[in-house]
Parts: structure tokens; sequence; C-alpha cells
């Protein structure tokens, strides 16, 4: 794969998770979003976070751990990374860890559903 086509995927995946931080933002869910534009812009800063963290842990030989561990570790980590997206973009308000948390949950499970939904129509 070729730079330019990764960066398309990258913008492409953001579109998509944008629309699920909009959607979760919309149902007062842990978090407020002002429009679709803050959401994209969050969804990419997200993903970079996610990136920056997964790089980092890699290079540090840390696994975050597998089964229900895991998963709790997991919605951890998004819920700070929620947490520091809402203090560098303008128009995402994130009500505190426990809305982070909520709003994670919600992104997760609205993701999910918009996969399964994809599916049955593919």
């Amino acid at each position: 794969m070729n730079i330019v086509g990764l960066i398309i995927g990258v913008l492409i995946g953001a579109l998509f998770s944008g629309l699920i931080i909009w959607i979760v933002g919309k149902l007062g869910w842990g978090l407020e979003v002002s429009g679709f534009g803050p959401a994209y812009v969050a969804a990419i800063v997200i993903a970079l976070l996610n990136a920056l963290i997964a790089w980092l842990l890699n290079a540090l030989g840390i696994s975050l751990g597998t089964g229900i561990l895991g998963f709790i570790v997991n919605l951890v980590v998004a819920a700070l990374v929620l947490m520091v997206a809402g203090n560098w973009v303008k128009g995402l308000v994130v009500k505190g860890f426990t809305g982070a948390l909520i709003a994670a949950i919600a992104i997760a499970v609205v993701g999910w559903l918009v996969v399964w939904g994809i599916s049955l129509i593919v």
C-alpha cells in the first residue's frame, strides 16, 4: 500500500468514526459536539492518539491484555483518549471521566451496529 492509499483510508475511516461520534454527541451520552466538523476532527485526533499509544506500548513491550481485563483496560484508555481529544478539539465537550467512559462504550456499540448493518447489506 502506498502513502496516498493509506491517507485516503484514514480519512474515510475518520469519516465513519466522525459520524459515530456525532451520533453519540447528539444522543447526549457523555459528550457534546457542536457539529459534524468537530466530530470529524475529533475522530482524526483520536485515531492519531490511539496510534501513538499503540506504538509506545509496542515499543515498550507492553500488552493491554485480553479477555475481560483487557477489555476494561482498553475501555479506560479509550475514555482517557476521549478526554484528551475533548481538551484539544474546539466544539467537542467531554463530560468528565464518567461521561468519557459512557461515550467510549456508546461509540463502541454504535460502531458495532454500523458494521453489523453494513454486513447485512453487503
